[in-house]
């Protein structure tokens, strides 16, 4: 099932950057097909312990049946608070994959590929109010420029949100292909299917306020993790990849790094990547997604 749903990137690289304590607790925040998840039970002792987040609906059909694993259904955002429902206070290491998984983009009617046509949704848990469409029908033009422009790094972002409230003032865009052919005329030759795709992603993100959510996730991540415990992250584009690294390095997001009285920084992580880690050649021709993905890793001082 778990291949079928989604094939882990980098697993060999995300299991040696946890460095796994056998008798360890381990959060993994991403659980999606479980590859990682199954991948850090394999490495743990009767003792061992991993904790999964999913917030999608679906992730339920991959649960491991393991005395070790539990699946919580919550967004990472709620990390903190969820973990100590579960009488845990400090864990030894964090996987986070940001990537939306193979089976969420497969599944045409969740509205995330620009393959298939489909009604606007895009909602990782299937319950909030907020889709795609309301994003795409009710926001304001100069709310829409921003979201292109800032989430989906479009150039033409103005022209863009200008052909989208033009379109829908004549009717509503409800269905993927509506999106589309309401667009085209503004994405540049050639290059339709990339400019959709940045599109998308925008509206991925702001759906599902996924920027917020990692922000809330890594503050977490240091009050969690032990002395000496791994954070290990997978990003996919750009704005992820800032604030994962931005964090790592700083303990914030934008800003130098503060200071104590005697002007010593105050860093929650020691870095352990160096350099950020890609994947090889080999694994991007046997997994396209692994092309644009960036692992970093850190340690809790």
């Amino acid at each position: 099932m778990e291949n079928e749903y989604h094939v882990p990137v980098m697993l060999d690289e995300c299991i040696e950057g946890l460095r796994i304590n056998p008798d360890g607790i381990y959060v993994d925040v991403t659980f999606g097909g479980g590859g990682h998840s199954r991948a850090i039970l394999a490495r743990l002792s009767d003792r061992g312990k991993l904790y999964a987040f999913d917030q999608d609906p679906d992730a339920k059909r991959n649960v491991i049946p393991d005395s070790r694993f539990t699946l919580i259904q919550q967004n990472f955002r709620f990390l903190k608070n969820n973990l100590r429902l579960h009488g845990i206070e400090a864990v030894d290491g964090i996987l986070a994959d940001l990537g939306i998984s193979s089976h969420q983009i497969n599944e045409r009617e969740r509205g995330f590929s620009t393959r298939f046509d489909a009604q606007l949704d895009m909602r990782m848990d299937q319950v909030g109010e907020l889709d795609a469409k309301e994003v795409v029908n009710s926001y304001p033009e100069e709310e829409l420029h921003r979201i292109f422009g800032m989430y989906g790094e479009v150039q033409n972002a103005k022209t863009l949100a200008r052909a989208i409230t033009s379109a829908r003032a004549q009717e509503p865009i409800v269905s993927i292909d509506q999106l589309k052919s309401s667009i085209s005329k503004v994405a540049p030759r050639n290059k339709e299917n990339k400019y959709f795709a940045q599109v998308f992603q925008a509206l991925r993100i702001e759906v599902n306020k996924e920027l917020e959510a990692l922000e809330a996730f890594l503050q977490q991540s240091v009050s969690v993790l032990k002395p000496g415990a791994r954070l290990v992250v997978m990003s996919y584009h750009s704005l992820e990849d800032r604030l994962v690294k931005n964090y790592m390095l700083k303990g914030k997001f934008r800003g130098d790094v503060d200071k104590d009285f005697y002007g010593n920084e105050i860093k929650p992580f020691k870095i352990v990547s160096k350099k950020v880690v890609v994947a090889s050649v080999e694994e991007i021709e046997r997994n396209n997604r692994a092309r644009s993905a960036k692992l970093r890793i850190a340690e809790r001082i």
